[in-house]
């Protein structure tokens, strides 16, 4: 779980939130610096945002790009599974926060994330995504 103090929190107070995740939530804290993406996101947000532009480019089925980051990485899920189940409409969101921020054309929406929101495919929520969901 990450913790972003701010520059005004108290280190008290951090050491007080980091107790209670790792001890009562029994979560394992991380502590990241008070920016767009905090740190999971600011990694994993391009990472999904290449996959959709490698599938929007016609270089890859989302079937097959989905088994090569499972079989090939060794994830429990591939990226264009973890767009929906995270919700394509957050992905989205995260994605316009960093570009935002940052400036960065990696972290700018592809137009078919932007289509498919736009849309009502929000992925495992709306029962249809980069797969479909019964």
């Amino acid at each position: 779980m990450e913790l972003v103090p701010t520059l005004l929190t108290d280190p008290g107070v951090l050491r007080s939130a980091q107790s209670f995740v790792a001890g009562t939530l029994g979560k394992e804290p991380i502590t990241a610096g008070d920016r767009s993406g905090f740190v999971v996101n600011a990694l994993l947000v391009p990472y999904l945002l290449s996959t959709v532009r490698m599938l929007e480019s016609g270089y890859a089925s989302a079937e097959d790009i989905d088994r090569g980051m499972e079989g090939g990485c060794a994830h429990p899920m591939g990226p264009l599974r973890l767009c929906d189940l995270i919700g394509l409409d957050i992905v989205a969101a995260a994605a316009g926060a960093l570009y935002k921020e940052f400036k960065e054309p990696l972290h700018a929406p592809p137009s078919l994330l932007s289509r498919m929101v736009e849309s009502g495919l929000s992925g495992r929520k709306t029962g249809r995504g980069f797969h479909a969901y019964a």
